[in-house]
């Protein structure tokens, strides 16, 4: 089974680096491959303007899991059976709704907040439907599937999130230039014979894939920082699309290390009681300092860069970053 070479392969990791838990060394694992699917993603949802998707398919994720378990029970309570159909039915579920608000915006013509607000209400709702399913035929704990546990990550979920990874980065080698014109330049794209509209649905995809098994380990209230956070402070620092890409992976890669390791190392003394930290938190945290150390130092760099001959950093009153088509960064040319 996959779970059980994941288990040899976390304790032979355990044994080559002298680590005193298993677990710790799983959770670190998690870390890393979970900020790469981040990191690949998140470039484009920042650049593509899709922070509120992205957030409500976290959040959809609750009526998922609550469809799943009713799945599971449709077929006699099979527990064994439900480590992957609840997972297979997150995703599914997350990649009709993604799908289906790409599909209503443009049939409708609505503003794409709208439209997530209704898509939103409706996953929600449904899943509030199902809770009683979800507390009888499952031990999801609600606090777990908010913030996330690393340390309680089965190693079934880890599998999935290799497995994704690999998927991914098979996707990104595919069709990354398109996947840049679909999302900063789509007309460009047109002129260019690209499948612009598929292209969309297949991030869609990806998307729904990331955030839904991402879950477990941080929680549907901080996935979303993962995927946005470490982008916007990238797209603070970055002269081109590449160069946000790369920066998007190293940051959110890096934040996720140093916010587990110091949610193992700082606690605070209450009255006397000693109170720790939260690893998804701190991750999350660690992000937004990141962000708010790239806009002091893209300040700070373009009020004494001139002095010694340097480039500023220009970016347009309306600019969102590099990704922005009326950049003058901007790969693609610039807006008329």
């Amino acid at each position: 089974m996959p779970e059980e070479l994941m288990a040899d392969f976390i304790r032979w990791l355990t044994s080559i680096t002298g680590a005193e838990y298993t677990f710790v060394v799983k959770s670190y694992l998690t870390i890393i491959v979970l900020c790469l699917l981040c990191g690949m993603v998140g470039a484009m949802v920042v650049g593509n303007r899709m922070a509120f998707f992205s957030d409500a398919m976290a959040h959809c994720a609750f009526a998922g899991v609550a469809l799943g378990y009713l799945t599971v029970l449709w077929r006699d309570g099979d527990k064994e059976m439900a480590t992957w159909m609840v997972p297979l039915v997150m995703v599914l579920f997350g990649i009709a709704v993604g799908a289906g608000m790409v599909y209503v915006r443009d049939r409708t013509g609505l503003a794409h907040d709208t439209v997530i607000g209704v898509f939103f209400a409706l996953a929600l709702g449904f899943g509030a439907m199902l809770t009683t399913v979800i507390q009888q035929q499952s031990s999801v704990n609600l606090e777990t599937f908010l913030f996330g546990n690393l340390s309680l990550v089965p190693e079934a979920d880890l599998v999935y999130l290799c497995g994704a990874f690999l998927l991914v980065v098979g996707v990104f080698v595919w069709r990354y230039n398109q996947f840049m014109f679909a999302s900063f330049n789509p007309s460009l794209g047109r002129t260019r014979r690209m499948t612009v509209t598929f292209n969309n649905y297949l991030f869609i995809i990806l998307l729904a894939l990331v955030v839904n098994l991402s879950i477990q380990a941080v929680g549907a209230l901080l996935i979303n920082a993962l995927l946005v956070v470490p982008a916007a402070a990238a797209a603070n620092v970055s002269r081109n699309v590449r160069q946000m890409f790369w920066l998007t992976v190293a940051f959110c890669l890096g934040s996720g290390l140093i916010g587990y390791w110091l949610s193992t190392e700082l606690t605070i003394t209450v009255h006397k009681q000693s109170v720790g930290f939260n690893p998804s938190g701190v991750i999350v945290v660690v992000c937004v300092l990141l962000f708010l150390a790239s806009m002091i130092g893209v300040a700070v760099w373009n009020r004494f860069a001139p002095i010694f001959g340097g480039k500023v950093f220009l970016r347009p009153r309306h600019s969102h970053g590099p990704g922005d088509p009326c950049s003058p960064d901007h790969p693609f040319g610039q807006c008329p």
